[in-house]
Formats: C-alpha cells, sequence, structure tokens
C-alpha cells in the first residue's frame, strides 16, 4: 500500500514541475484562446477580425487623416481594408529595433493607442487589435503607403514570412491590410455581406466625414456608405417604420473631464407614436449595449427638463410625470468622444466614466430647454404623449403587480401548465418555452424532471411591439411566462432573480414556428433584455429530417447534413447494385431500396425519445444563444417585422423571398 501511494506522489509530480510552466511566446496565447480575444470562434468572431481592422482605420478618421475606407470580400475567402489614412510607420523601433509595422502587426498591446499625442480618442486601448488579426489568419499581408513609397510584409499565422519590402513609388498615404481567416480556428469562414454592411452603415452614421465602400467579389455586391447628417441620418434610418410625433432634436456640446480634455457629446432623439423606448450608446464608436454613465446622464436631464417644461407651461396635471412617461416612443441615440474611457471589462459594453454624466447631464439641460422654449409646439406634443403614458402606466400598474414575483421562490402562483423541475439553483436549470399542447406533452415526458421545466403555449403571444404595457400584461400566455420566470418585467426585469439559468425558445421548423419565435423574440428583446445581454436566452434546434436505414436512424438539422448522411449511406451500400436516390427523392417522406427519410413538419411529430434525444438531452443537443451585436440593426429589424407599417414589411419579403427554404402551408 505505501509503495502505491509513493507511486501516485512521483506520478503527481511529473504532472507538475518547473516544466510544466509554459511561456507562450509572441501570438500563440492568441491562437491558443481565441475567444479570450474576440469573443468566440464562430460566425461573431469572425466578423469581430473585420471589426478589428476597420477600427484602426476609423481611428484615423477621428484623428482627422483619414476620409476614404474601402472593404473587399475576396473570392478566394480572404478580406481586404485599405485606407487613405497617414500609413502605419514602417522604420525601426525605438525600442524594439526592427520594423516598427512589425512590431504592430505581430505584438500584442502594441499601437498608437497608448500615446496621446497620436491619437487623442481611439476605441482601441488595448492595442491588441490587428495582431490579433494577424494571429489567427492562415495568411496575411500589409501594404503600406507612406512617404511617398510602397511598403510590404507578409504573415503566416501570425508569424512574419518576409522582412518589410520597398515595392515601389506612390503618392497615395494610407494602410491596406488582407488577411484570409484560419479554418482550423474558426467554425465557419464564410463572411456574411449583410452583417459586414450592418456594422459599416453604423460607422458612417457615426462619422460623417468618412466615406465607407463594401464590395463582394463572391455574388458583385457592393454598398457604399456616407451620412453627411450623421446622427439625424441615422435616426431616420432607425425610425423609418413608425409614425414620427416630432421632428428630430440635435444636441452638441463638449465639457472637460477635469484634466482640461473635452469630451464630445453628440445627441438626438425624436419623438413616435409607439411605446417603446429605444436608446442606441455610443463612446468611440463602439456600440455600449449595457449603456453606462452617458445613458444615465441623457436620462436624468431629460426627465429633470421636461418635467420643469410641463410644470411651466401646462396646468391640471392629474398625475405626476415620471422618466418612464417621458421615455415612452422615444428613439435615442447618444455618441460621445471621450480621450481616456473606462469600460467595463474587455467587451467594452458599459461605460464607467462618472465624470461623464455630469457633462452630459449638463449638456442636454441646456440645449433640450431651449429648443423647448424655441419650439413649443414640439414641446406640447411631447408633453401630452408623456401624460397619457402616465395614465397608461398606472392602469398597467396593477396588471404588473399581479404577475410581479418578489423573489425567485415566493410570490404569486405558478401557472398551473408549468411543468417545473426538482432543483431550485437556477444556474443548474433551465426552461423550454414550447409551441403548442402536443409538442409540450412530448417535452414533458421526454425532459429531464431534474432540471428541465417546460411552459406549453397555447397559440400565438400578442406583438408587444404594438401594444401598451397594461395590454400586454393582460395577455395569459405573456403573464405566463413572466410568472414562469419570476424576474419581473420591463423597468422592473432583473435577469439575475430569474429561477432558471437557461431559457430556450422551442417551436416548429414551419413559417408558424418562426412567427411564434419572432414574437418572443420581441418580447425579450424590448422587455426583458437584460436575459440576452446575459447570454440566458436560447433557441432550440429540433431536425428537419430523420433517416431510416434497416434499424439505424439518423437525424439531420439541414439540407446539408441530409445530403451528407445519404452519401455516407451510398457508400456504405456502394456493393449494392443499383442504388441509387435521386434529388427528387430527397423530399418529404419517401422510400428507396431500403432508406427513408422523412420531414418533420412540428416538434408534436416527434415521440418524447426522439425529442430528447435529439432537441433536449445536453448531450446531443444544438442550441443557439440569442445575442445582439448591433443593437441599431436589432432595434430596426423588430420595427420593420413587428411595426405598424406593412409596406417595408412587404418589400422585406418581396427581397428575401428567394432565400426562403422549406415553406410550409
Amino acid at each position: 500500500m505505501e509503495e502505491e501511494i509513493k507511486d501516485e506522489v512521483e506520478l503527481q509530480n511529473n504532472e507538475y514541475s518547473e516544466d510544466s510552466i509554459k511561456v507562450l511566446e509572441g501570438l500563440e496565447a492568441v491562437r491558443l484562446r481565441p475567444a479570450m480575444y474576440i469573443g468566440d470562434v464562430g460566425e461573431r468572431g469572425l466578423h469581430h477580425l473585420i471589426h478589428e481592422v476597420v477600427d484602426n482605420s476609423i481611428d484615423e478618421v477621428l484623428a482627422g487623416f483619414c476620409t476614404n475606407i474601402k472593404v473587399t470580400l475576396h473570392s478566394d475567402g480572404s478580406c481586404s481594408c485599405e485606407d487613405n489614412g497617414r500609413g502605419i510607420p514602417v522604420g525601426p523601433h525605438p525600442i524594439k529595433k526592427i520594423s516598427t509595422l512589425e512590431v504592430v502587426m505581430c505584438t500584442l498591446h502594441a499601437g498608437g493607442k497608448f500615446d496621446k499625442g497620436s491619437y487623442k480618442v481611439s476605441g482601441g486601448l488595448h492595442g491588441v487589435g490587428v495582431s490579433c488579426v494577424n494571429a489567427l489568419a492562415i495568411n496575411a499581408k500589409a501594404t503600406i503607403f507612406r512617404d511617398g513609397k510602397i511598403y510590404e510584409q507578409t504573415y503566416e499565422q501570425g508569424i512574419p514570412k518576409t522582412q518589410v519590402i520597398e515595392k515601389g513609388t506612390t503618392k497615395k498615404t494610407g494602410t491596406l491590410i488582407r488577411f484570409t481567416p484560419d479554418p482550423s480556428i474558426f467554425k465557419t469562414v464564410d463572411f456574411r455581406f449583410s452583417k459586414v454592411a450592418d456594422r459599416l452603415r453604423q460607422l458612417a452614421f457615426l462619422n460623417p466625414q468618412v466615406v465607407i465602400e463594401l464590395f463582394d467579389e463572391r455574388d458583385g455586391r457592393q454598398e457604399k456608405f456616407h451620412f453627411k447628417g450623421g446622427l439625424l441620418d441615422f435616426i431616420k434610418y432607425i425610425d423609418q417604420n413608425v409614425n414620427h410625433l416630432s421632428k428630430p432634436i440635435l444636441i452638441t456640446g463638449s465639457g472637460t473631464n477635469g484634466h482640461d480634455v473635452d469630451v464630445q457629446v453628440e445627441i438626438c432623439l425624436q419623438y413616435n407614436t409607439g411605446y417603446n423606448e429605444n436608446v442606441l450608446s455610443y463612446v468611440n464608436n463602439i456600440n455600449t449595449l449595457e449603456g453606462g454613465t452617458h445613458v444615465s446622464g441623457f436620462r436624468s436631464a431629460l426627465t429633470r427638463t421636461l418635467n420643469v417644461y410641463a410644470e411651466k407651461f401646462t396646468k391640471n396635471n392629474k398625475v405626476k410625470l415620471t422618466g418612464d412617461d417621458f421615455r415612452e416612443g422615444l428613439t435615442a441615440i447618444i455618441s460621445i468622444k471621450v480621450p481616456e474611457p473606462q469600460f467595463e471589462g474587455q467587451t467594452k459594453t458599459k461605460l464607467g466614466n462618472g465624470e461623464v454624466e455630469g457633462i452630459v447631464r449638463t449638456i442636454v439641460n441646456e440645449k433640450l430647454a431651449m429648443y423647448l422654449d424655441q419650439e413649443p409646439k414640439e414641446a406640447k406634443k411631447i408633453i401630452e404623449k408623456a401624460s397619457l403614458a402616465a395614465e397608461a402606466r398606472n392602469a398597467a400598474r396593477k396588471s404588473r403587480e399581479l404577475v410581479r414575483r418578489k423573489n425567485a421562490l415566493e410570490g404569486s402562483t405558478l401557472p398551473g401548465k408549468l411543468a417545473d423541475c426538482s432543483l431550485q439553483t437556477p444556474e443548474d436549470t433551465e426552461i423550454y418555452i414550447v409551441e403548442g399542447d402536443s409538442a409540450g406533452g412530448s417535452a414533458k415526458q421526454g425532459r429531464d424532471r431534474r432540471f428541465q421545466a417546460i411552459l406549453p403555449l397555447k397559440g400565438k403571444i400578442l406583438n408587444v411591439q404594438k401594444a401598451r404595457e397594461a395590454k400586454i400584461l393582460e395577455n395569459d400566455e405573456i403573464k405566463a411566462i413572466i410568472t414562469a420566470l419570476g424576474a419581473g418585467f420591463g423597468v422592473d426585469f432583473d435577469p439575475d432573480k430569474s429561477r432558471y439559468g437557461k431559457v430556450i425558445l422551442m417551436a416548429d421548423a414551419d413559417v408558424d414556428g418562426s412567427h411564434i419565435r419572432t414574437l418572443l423574440l420581441t418580447l425579450f428583446f424590448i422587455y426583458m433584455r437584460d436575459m440576452i445581454h446575459q447570454g440566458k436566452l436560447f433557441i432550440a434546434q429540433p431536425p428537419l429530417y430523420k433517416l431510416k436505414k434497416g434499424k439505424l436512424e439518423y437525424y439531420a438539422y439541414n439540407e446539408r447534413e441530409r445530403d451528407e448522411i445519404i452519401q455516407r449511406i451510398r457508400k456504405e451500400m456502394a456493393s449494392k447494385k443499383g442504388f441509387e436516390i435521386s434529388e427528387e427523392d430527397t423530399g418529404e417522406t419517401m422510400t428507396n431500396d431500403g432508406i427513408s427519410i422523412s420531414r418533420f413538419k412540428g416538434l408534436g411529430e416527434m415521440n418524447p425519445e426522439q425529442l430528447w434525444q435529439t432537441t433536449m438531452n445536453p448531450e446531443s443537443r444544438t442550441l443557439l444563444k440569442v445575442t445582439i451585436d448591433n443593437a441599431a440593426e436589432a432595434a430596426h429589424t423588430f420595427e420593420m417585422l413587428m411595426g405598424d407599417k406593412v409596406e417595408p414589411r412587404r418589400e422585406f419579403i418581396e427581397a428575401n423571398a428567394q432565400y426562403v427554404k422549406n415553406l410550409d402551408i
């Protein structure tokens, strides 16, 4: 026994010794843990590579040296970004003693962002951007136009393959970076034109002085983004699908942060006849999804200024107006430029600079009050809108109290149709919100009762994009969702109080199922958005096809997987003469030489065992996490799909009908 213990100690020492401490040189750390630097290795992380390169060009725009940016998605799978800025310096670095270009491209935390003389305002504060792109690219090339000459250097997986070479002369200045994402790192290396366009459009709105062009060599598509009106054009774009109540109000100004450094503030706001608040905030062109001190400063100033005006110029107010009332039907874009922003974490989703709140509050108080005095008709519309909102708020208060949970374990009674789980620790539990009683029955029987709860919905919930809160809280299915989660609703919503760590939307893979998912996503986006920000909202992925050969069953989640399974079976049966599955056979349900292929039309078609195996078993299921990469585009899309105006929705359907597959009628 003692000998066995001795052997175990020696084994442990061998496993953890001085040799076990590894030092990652250069960009090895980025390749080993890419998600630490770009978020993930899926589609989101892939497009983040483009963002990092483009953001460097935008920094040149902010510094006043760049007016044109060109992004190209090449047919070979690479992407290039060219600007007409100053060009990355190529001379010897004073400390590293190698080309400064190589330092920038191959060294973490190296860049002009740390030198206040180079960039007074910058989105990239950590100096990891372009070097991370280089590390995660199978190959890359930097071409610099500077001092009348052209310089070039090539790289493979972040390692220089050539010295910086002088390639000729030129009259232009700027930087051209071209890179090919490494397929061994990313789950997909297929850039999406629309996703790239969304980000470039946003940057063009925020920087009216720049022209940004996007070209796609793969299919010839191209777009040009240039908005001289800046935030005025931005708010028109966001609110193009709603009925306007007021004209856009533009507020600009600056203030010092206590160190004689200006903080530039630009805000555009407009009211519409809807009921939802839509505030988009940016710091140095970075979308601060979780807000921060600039947003709190704006909101407090908006409430105070409008309240002062309402008390001064209106009489017989039946109810006291609050910030919520003044924000009903409000769309606002807040863009500030801060020399030294303090973000909460590398994700940069919330601003923490305390001095910014006071600067924004002072500017909004002064400029908005001046506007209200100069535009009394517009001011009257806004106050009347807020008064109606206050009356509706009071009517909704009782409805909200009926569905509000005091905490995760007590309060109002849980919905009778909820099949709860036995565990009560949120981090260990999940709830499936399921379309239909039939599918709900299968899910209840197939689930793991320890940690999986099931809430079946009857029919389609209310479209919350077009309804006031009081009406929303009268909807039985929405009340069931709110009560089951136990995290509140709207301004009271707190995702940390949710009774479940994961909320999973599970609907059929047909038109009705897509509509139900969209209605549910609209509910979460508008009234429970922090559930999305915290990464707790998911969409289940039930299979589309079942293939059976003898006693063996296979499940496919899309046409590509179906065809791959067919090919695999074909190879296994290659010895059988005459076996063949024609293209037209891969349809609804068929049998062909011993293999059957059926398409599921709904979750209710699957028995409990099949539903567990394909869609609910954590070991084998596929879940899509719902994220908000671009709040502006998300708000624009929800308003287009779920808002009052029919024409934009019709145009969207006509433009995208060609891409629809498996349309069930």
